[in-house]
Parts: structure tokens; C-alpha cells; sequence
């Protein structure tokens, strides 16, 4: 009689059980976080914290606009302790993105500048638009693959600063009133939004040229951009609660409608998964939008109207600033 090798075939089956275990895992993990509790941290009442950007590394600084008092806020997550820092007389920031040289740089309303803080060190530099560019209404920023910092006012501007040379230029945009939130592709291509104008469009990094891209549905009310690993911009809309997908490599577009009869979707951030995560004012709610399944799952806040105007995130983080609260909230995104 031939002997069945008896740890041989444990190791066979234990390999097979193992195998089975890690796929199905795979495949429930994403919809695990369905339980996952936000976090609330309290920021100092009135200070207006607006947009929010959270350090890449877990568990660093998270940095917030504190729109009403003119300081940057900066939350230290284990303790919940917030340092505050001055951004000079008359200032009122709005954006607030992480460079890469690691440090905030704040698009400010208020000073109509281009804001620069140093959190060591406190230093904070300021570079002001050109006088044609008066009373912009400085939104939001993102930086290129050179290392140029673009920018968005609603007044009708988008410009650009080259840290290195410390030159400014700035431009009408297309249609006047409305350029609003912008991103930088995987494929280095800036893009923004403009909430009155109903459109998107793409910079030419080169030329400070603007080509509208006009989404299919009209009178929208393009809000945010984010962009994903595959280079695809996803776009808010405002005025009719929708989510929609830009591909650059085709012009092929999707919208997608948030649940809810009266949805208005605000702030859009894509996470390391190519989930799509947004606000939604009249939810009260975070939203994430799975584009595999093309499914919704719904957060709600803890309080009544969070109004979170942008997100930002790191690696199993998102973050935003619920400005009706006085608060930030992180929603693990596993």
C-alpha cells in the first residue's frame, strides 16, 4: 500500500486554504470600510478653517486655512494640538496645497498673493499678483512637473509663479468669472474648473494658453478637479450633483449621478486606490464613488451643516475642513 506523505498534503491543503483566504480578502476589503468611524478634530471656533493638506507622510502635520482669522492652522493628528501661524495683515487664505519642497503654499485672497510658509521656522514669503490681476479672488493651486506653481482666481485669472525665478504672469481666462479648483495630471497636464463659467479647461504649461473643454452636460457648475494614476480628470458638479470623468487620451466623457434628489457635490479627491471621494452639501455627507462597480457609499457627518469645501489625503486618509463646524474630519479610506 503506497503512503500518503502526511505533511506534504497538510502543506497542500494549508497553501490552498491560504490562497483562497488572501482572494477573497481582496475582494471584501474594499467594501470593509463601510464601517470605518471618521475622526473629528476641533480647530479654534471662528477661525474659518476652509481648505485642508495633510503632510504625505501618516501621521504628520495636517495644514488648514483659517480663512476669517488670516493663519494657517497646523493639527498634529496623535494629540490634536494646533499651532497657529500668522500670515500677515489683511490676509484671508483660501487653498492650501503641500509643494514639493514639502511645505504649504497658500493661494490668499486676502493679500491677493501667493503665500509660501515655512512651518519650522515660521517663515512666511509672499509673492503678490501683478496689479492688473486686482482683487482676483485667489482660489486654488497646483504645481507642474517644472516646479511652477498655477493658480486660479474667480474673478476671471489663472496664473502662474516660477518659484526660482520668483516671476508671476497672469491671464484672462476664457469667459471671464469663475476659474475655481485645478490639479496636475499623472501626465503632467494642468487643468481647472470654472464654477460660472461651466466649462474645464486645459493650460498649456508652455504658451499660458487656455482650451475650454466643455463636459456634456450644460450649465453644471464645474466646481473641483482631481486626477487619477491613469490621467483621467474627475470633475464636480455643483449645480446638478453629478460626478464626471475626463479622459485627455481620447475626449471621452462620463457623468455619473450622486444619490439624492437635490445633490451638490463640492470638494473631489481620488485616492491611492482610484476611488473618487467628494462632498456632498445637502447629504451633509462624504461621498465615495467606486468607478469599477460605478456604486456610491455615503458618510455622513456627526454634526449638521459641515459645508467641507476641499480634500486632500494621503495613503488611507481623507481629509477635509468642515468649514460649519469648526472642525476637520478624517474618514479612513480602507
Amino acid at each position: 500500500m503506497r503512503r500518503i506523505p502526511r505533511f506534504g498534503f497538510i502543506r497542500s491543503v494549508a497553501a490552498r486554504v491560504l490562497t483562497v483566504a488572501l482572494f477573497v480578502g481582496a475582494w471584501v476589503a474594499p467594501f470593509c470600510l463601510v464601517h470605518a468611524q471618521a475622526q473629528y478634530f476641533d480647530v479654534p471656533p471662528g477661525t474659518g478653517a476652509h481648505d485642508v493638506a495633510p503632510a504625505p507622510v501618516a501621521g504628520g502635520p495636517v495644514y488648514f486655512t483659517e480663512q476669517r482669522s488670516g493663519r494657517l492652522g497646523v493639527l498634529t493628528p496623535a494629540d490634536g494640538k494646533i499651532d497657529q501661524i500668522d500670515l500677515g495683515k489683511g490676509s484671508a487664505p483660501h487653498g492650501v496645497i503641500i509643494g514639493p519642497d514639502g511645505v504649504p503654499w497658500i493661494t490668499d485672497g486676502g493679500l491677493n498673493a501667493i503665500v509660501r510658509v515655512e512651518p519650522r521656522t515660521r517663515q512666511v514669503r509672499i509673492w503678490p499678483l501683478p496689479p492688473e490681476a486686482a482683487g482676483a479672488n485667489l482660489n486654488t493651486a497646483a504645481f507642474d512637473r517644472e516646479g511652477h506653481l498655477w493658480f486660479t482666481g474667480q474673478s476671471g485669472w489663472y496664473g502662474r509663479l516660477d518659484p526660482v525665478t520668483e516671476q508671476i504672469r497672469v491671464w484672462n481666462a476664457p469667459r471671464g468669472f469663475g476659474p475655481y479648483g485645478i490639479t496636475c495630471t499623472s501626465e503632467g497636464q494642468i487643468y481647472y474648473a470654472s464654477l460660472a463659467g461651466n466649462y474645464i479647461a486645459r493650460i498649456d504649461t508652455a504658451t499660458g494658453t487656455a482650451t475650454v473643454v466643455e463636459p456634456p452636460t450644460s450649465h453644471q457648475g464645474a466646481r473641483r478637479l482631481a486626477a487619477d494614476t491613469h490621467g483621467r480628470v474627475w470633475v464636480s458638479y455643483w449645480n446638478t450633483g453629478q460626478v464626471a470623468r475626463y479622459d485627455p487620451s481620447n475626449g471621452a466623457w462620463r457623468e455619473w449621478k450622486l444619490p439624492g434628489s437635490a445633490a451638490h457635490a463640492y470638494a473631489i479627491w481620488v485616492d491611492d486606490f482610484d476611488h473618487v471621494w467628494l462632498s456632498e452639501w445637502s447629504a451633509n455627507a462624504l461621498v465615495r464613488f467606486d468607478p469599477v462597480s460605478e456604486t456610491f457609499t455615503t458618510f455622513v457627518s456627526s454634526r449638521d451643516r459641515a459645508a467641507v469645501r476641499q480634500l486632500a489625503g494621503r495613503p488611507g486618509e481623507v481629509w477635509g475642513a468642515e468649514s460649519g463646524n469648526d472642525r476637520l474630519v478624517m474618514q479612513p479610506t480602507r
